[in-house]
């Protein structure tokens, strides 16, 4: 648990973080979102002490950050960027490597923990770890950057709009593997971001700043339904609410009793992405299946039409 009690982060008179109170519960996912200069990465940077805050308290598990020595603190906290910032001049392995050396692992643990971490990404250990950032993609080079947050096994990963640089299909899969990992691990996850749609993919809780001050705080579908104040609904997009509801509930929730004609769509799968699907499709409905890949009704154009209307 990450408690963040009254922080202000002053520049002079320049006030950058103003008196922010939040808690973010254990394993879950936590996106901060806001329009550039509202305070976000410095928010974020106040977690693991790469800024200082002028006040307030932020607790780890009930541990004030300040009671460990910076450069301890920030070995315990994974740390990951946009663009990666991997050390080109170190291959793959020791790139993930990084912390566990300076934290005096033992060789073979490191090797193990870097072949795990390589796998769990996609990225055959005999083929990857003894390449250097310019020979892999942007999407590889950013799995790594991860990877190399991962490695300490940290509670805590912090990411600082990571998927910025890579381009929507890639974008889309980095998320993706983000969520199914952090399933996995259990791992707590502050995420900054100004992509709304990221925001709304990844979050279990969003938390909006504006000039300094943290705004609402709560469940996607919370922001979307009951919008604290005008600069979040106009984050949000007024035209694009109906939509965003799609986005967080599932098919599941809005299966019909019946059958229908064609590929049947998962029912973990987003209701956008099923009104997409029989969009693009032409059908006006499709069969929806369960995690034992069970048939357990249909879901319709109309229906995911109606559900879209009620949230005007």
């Amino acid at each position: 648990m990450i408690e963040i009690d009254g922080i202000t982060k002053r520049y002079g008179d320049n006030i950058v973080v103003n008196n922010v109170t939040m808690t973010i519960n254990p394993r879950t996912v936590t996106v901060i979102v806001g329009t550039s200069g509202s305070g976000k990465t410095t928010l974020l940077r106040m977690i693991n002490r790469l800024v200082e805050p002028t006040s307030g308290t932020i607790r780890l598990d009930g541990e004030d950050n300040r009671a460990v020595p910076g450069f301890e603190l920030r070995r315990r906290i994974g740390y990951a960027i946009q663009g990666h910032g991997l050390f080109p001049h170190r291959t793959v392995a020791e790139n993930i490597a990084t912390v566990p050396v300076l934290l005096g692992w033992e060789t073979g643990r490191i090797k193990a923990k870097v072949a795990e971490l390589l796998a769990l990404f996609q990225l055959d250990p005999e083929t990857f770890a003894d390449r250097f950032p310019h020979e892999l993609s942007g999407g590889q080079q950013q799995r790594v950057g991860v990877a190399r947050a991962l490695a300490a096994e940290p509670n805590v990963l912090l990411m600082d709009e990571p998927f910025g640089a890579l381009d929507p299909i890639i974008r889309a899969k980095a998320q993706e593997d983000l969520l199914a990992i952090q399933r996995l691990l259990g791992t707590t996850i502050i995420l900054v971001t100004h992509d709304m749609e990221e925001a709304f993919y990844l979050a279990d809780r969003i938390a909006v700043m504006d000039k300094g001050e943290l705004v609402q705080y709560g469940p996607p579908a919370e922001l979307v339904e009951r919008p604290a104040t005008d600069f979040v609904e106009t984050l949000i997009g007024a035209t694009e609410r109906p939509f965003r509801m799609l986005s967080i509930e599932t098919a599941g929730a809005a299966v019909e009793p019946g059958d229908a004609q064609g590929a049947a769509i998962a029912a973990a799968t987003t209701q956008r992405d099923a009104l997409a699907e029989l969009l693009w499709s032409g059908r006006d409905a499709a069969p929806i299946i369960g995690a034992d890949g069970q048939p357990i009704g249909r879901i319709t154009l109309d229906g995911l039409v109606r559900r879209a209307a009620r949230r005007r």
